[in-house]
This record gives structure tokens, C-alpha cells and sequence, in this order.
């Protein structure tokens, strides 16, 4: 069983330590275990999880989950998702690539793009937060961040961080960074300072590539890139609580020469909904788990 996992790791979870070759083709999924129970997205950040927020882990094992989709809706095919927030019955988006960057609000229901500021060229825009009435995003290798007053979209300060920048979330009181390796970064929201940090591990192993994250009662999904798989984290010590199997997801009449990964997750709290996307996907999907089998 120990020779599956690693075998999984090596063919799946691509650590930096082991120098991962961005240009390689996406990984073929292994044969893994299977939870004992569905898992349902649960309650708002700061509430007590639901009774049903976790499945039982099969001995010496991690659940594997796949998924049901409960609604398709449209999405924008050229936009190259790389962060995705639900916020009060709308979507907050960040695209990607130079001079191709935006900040976004979108009506999820019918894709329309609502408010828009564009990004400078120079900058290749990644993951994206709300705290408050702030919305906070990061650029892939300038090592800089941009704050935006959420109402109005105005631009209100830029802040620094070390390495590149991959995704974003926020617990409610930190916000939460991935750079592609293996490390998540808990900054101060006000100055912007490392409080602490996190390294990834599936049964000991660490597990890199970590891009667009989402806080989802007291986990973190990360969706791991060039692949089909997310990661359910333990914030406290990096653990890889569940994985996520959304193989299959965009059909291929769905895709074209343009369509990229599956990159973008967003929780609605209040109505307990999970959706899912990809960068130029030109559909975003409303899922419910349930255990692989």
C-alpha cells in the first residue's frame, strides 16, 4: 500500500525540493484509497464545523473524493483564472498573463463581468483574497501584491513578499500565500509580515505546485497545478487531509486549443456551495463531494 502512495506522490504531487519541470505534461492519476463517508462544504469561517464536514479516513490512508456537479454555469473562456472569491451572490476574480491581468466582478449566474480594473502590463496577476472591505491580490514573479478598496476597485497600496506569488485565501484573520513550493505563508493582513508558515506533506512526503487556494471550514484547498487534483490542508501543520479527483470535469467538446488547468475555487459560506473552474474554462461548475469509488 506504501509502494501506491509514493507512487501517487511521484506521479501526482511534484515537490520543489525535487526541481519540477513546468513544462512537463499533467500527471496520470493512481489508483488510491477511498473515504468511508461524503464530505459536505461546510460552515463559515470562525463556526463550528458540521458533523458531516469530514470523512473517515480509510486505515493508514487519506480519503479520495470525487464529485457530483449540481449546476453548470457560463464562464469567460479567455479569462485565465488565478484566483476566485465568492463574496455576497457574486464572484471576484483574478486573471492572468501579462497585460491580459484583471480584477473582476462577475454575476456567477450569467458570467457577465459587472466591474473591471485592468492590471499594468508588466504584471502577470495570480491569486486573490477578501478581508474586510479589501481585496488583496498578488503578481506571479514581482515579488508584489496590490490592495484594492473592494467597493470601488481603486487601487490603495502595494505590498512586498519573498518569493513568487502563486495563490491566496484568508482564514479571517491572516492572509494565506502558496509560491508554487511546498511552503503556505501566513501574512499580516496590516504590515504584511511572515507570522508563520506550513509545509505541505502527504504521509510525510511534501507535496509542491500548490497554486490557487480556498479556505473552507477551518481547511485549505489547494488545487495543484497541471493537474486535476485538489488538496484538502491542515492549516495547523500541512497535512493532506483529503484529495480531491475532478478528472473529467470540462468535457472535451468543452475545450479548445486555449483551454488551460483546472485552476479556481470558491465557497459560498452562507449557502454552503463549492464551484470550481480553469484558466480560459468557459464554464464554472457548482460540485458536491463524495468519497471515490
Amino acid at each position: 500500500m506504501r509502494d501506491i502512495f509514493n507512487a501517487f506522490l511521484l506521479g501526482l504531487f511534484c515537490a520543489a525540493a525535487a526541481g519540477c519541470n513546468r513544462n512537463a505534461p499533467p500527471p496520470t492519476a493512481l489508483e488510491a484509497p477511498v473515504a468511508s463517508a461524503p464530505v459536505v462544504p461546510a460552515q463559515p469561517t470562525g463556526e463550528k464545523p458540521t458533523k458531516t464536514a469530514k470523512a473517515a479516513a480509510p486505515a493508514g490512508g487519506v480519503p479520495f473524493y470525487t464529485y457530483e456537479v449540481v449546476k453548470v454555469l457560463p464562464h469567460d473562456p479567455g479569462a485565465f483564472t488565478q484566483g476566485l472569491v465568492f463574496l455576497n451572490g457574486a464572484l471576484f476574480e483574478s486573471t492572468g498573463l501579462n497585460g491580459q491581468s484583471t480584477l473582476r466582478k462577475v454575476n456567477f449566474e450569467t458570467g457577465q463581468v459587472l466591474k473591471r480594473v485592468d492590471v499594468p502590463a508588466e504584471y502577470f496577476a495570480e491569486g486573490l483574497t477578501v478581508l474586510g472591505d479589501k481585496a488583496y491580490q498578488l503578481t506571479w514573479k514581482n515579488h508584489k501584491g496590490f490592495v484594492y478598496d473592494l467597493a470601488s476597485f481603486r487601487l490603495e497600496k502595494e505590498f512586498a513578499y519573498e518569493g513568487e506569488g502563486w495563490g491566496l485565501t484568508t482564514d479571517g484573520r491572516w492572509l494565506i500565500l502558496s509560491d508554487g513550493t511546498d511552503q503556505i505563508r501566513f501574512l499580516d493582513p496590516g504590515t504584511f509580515e511572515t507570522k508563520r508558515s506550513i509545509h505541505v506533506r502527504f504521509q510525510g512526503s511534501p507535496v509542491g505546485q500548490l497554486n490557487e487556494l480556498e479556505y473552507v471550514n477551518g481547511e485549505i484547498f489547494a488545487n495543484i497545478w497541471r493537474a486535476d487534483y485538489v488538496v484538502r490542508i491542515n492549516p495547523e501543520d500541512g497535512s493532506v487531509a483529503g484529495v480531491i479527483d475532478f478528472s473529467g470535469l470540462l468535457g472535451a467538446p468543452d475545450r479548445s486549443l486555449d483551454t488551460d488547468v483546472l485552476n479556481g475555487i470558491a465557497y459560498d459560506a452562507a449557502g454552503q456551495r463549492l464551484f470550481v473552474t480553469g484558466k480560459k474554462w468557459p464554464k464554472l461548475f457548482e460540485v458536491r463531494l463524495k468519497p471515490r469509488g
